[in-house]
């Protein structure tokens, strides 16, 4: 049995947002009201700057409920809250062996989810978790730069028949310009990377084309079409805008995630795997005390 819970309250709330125009209809290339964005020295729109997606895609890419986390000791600080998904359609079309591997992955989640033991996090998913990415523009590259582990992709401008040397975790990025849109081909990505915190998963053989379109100064709409026949049963597209961080000095800092999970991944490795510390944290800042404690 899937585990949603597509309440009348998430129904509603869709059917009202459609109501009002709020569709997940292709973007004109000219962007939201005939917006032509600034343009760089070499003629192209200007997309450089910090950005950051708002929502709660990032736990699940689909329509959902909210519901328990995987710590019930957070109770509502480690909750799951609802969202109304990015998807097109409401559902992704998973072949049905596909969909029975995402509900197990979901039923077992914080042990498997790549992104948990710090491992990056592939694209698409590293432009909504909630983190922000800085995107800078040259005429020969396109540089994103994530702030969650560090992770990094270059997409080439000028090499359309660059063929990956080998698969990667944030995959082989071609580009190229469709008027107002950055169009992004993403290749040859590493099968382990997962859409979200729910299990949702593709193959080695999925491809990505993400499209990138300024609305106005401080928004970008975002577009992502999978294709990958040996999970889904069609190409399906999630979209989202994306929000400028306007914050006064905005810069990306580090969050070098390898260190938090080190328990999680090699704690068994101890002599005495059932001996595995409790982690106690006091005090905040450069204050901040934390005291490997051995269990009670």
């Amino acid at each position: 049995m899937r585990n949603r819970l597509k309440t009348t309250m998430i129904a509603g709330a869709t059917a009202a947002v459609l109501a009002v125009g709020f569709t997940l209809a292709p973007q004109t290339v000219e962007g939201q009201d005939g917006y032509r964005a600034p343009r760089t020295a070499d003629g192209q729109p200007d997309l450089n700057g910090i950005w950051q997606a708002l929502g709660a895609q990032h736990y699940d890419i689909e329509p959902h409920a909210a519901r328990f986390g995987p710590v019930v000791e957070m109770a509502a600080h480690g909750a799951i809250p609802a969202g109304l998904g990015i998807v097109e359609g409401g559902e992704i079309p998973y072949r049905p062996e596909a969909r029975a591997q995402q509900q197990e992955n979901l039923n077992f989640w914080l042990e498997r989810d790549p992104a948990t033991k710090c491992y990056m996090p592939g694209i698409p998913r590293a432009n909504y978790m909630p983190y922000p990415f800085q995107l800078v523009q040259t005429p020969e590259y396109v540089l994103f730069a994530y702030e969650f582990a560090s992770a990094s992709r270059i997409v080439y401008m000028d090499r359309p028949d660059f063929e990956a040397p080998v698969d990667s975790w944030m995959g082989h990025n071609i580009g190229r310009w469709e008027g107002e849109s950055l169009v992004i081909d993403v290749t040859a990505q590493m099968p382990d990377t997962w859409f979200d915190m729910s299990g949702n998963h593709h193959s080695v053989n999925m491809a990505v084309e993400e499209r990138w379109t300024a609305l106005s100064e401080n928004h970008l709409m975002y577009e992502a079409t999978i294709t990958d026949d040996e999970i889904f049963t069609r190409p399906w597209t999630i979209r989202m805008p994306m929000y400028r961080r306007i914050d006064e000095n905005m810069q990306l800092l580090e969050y070098k995630c390898v260190e938090f999970a080190e328990e999680l991944m090699y704690g068994h490795l101890r002599k005495d795997p059932d001996l595995t510390p409790v982690f106690r944290a006091s005090g905040y800042g450069s204050d901040r005390e934390i005291v490997l404690e051995p269990p009670q």
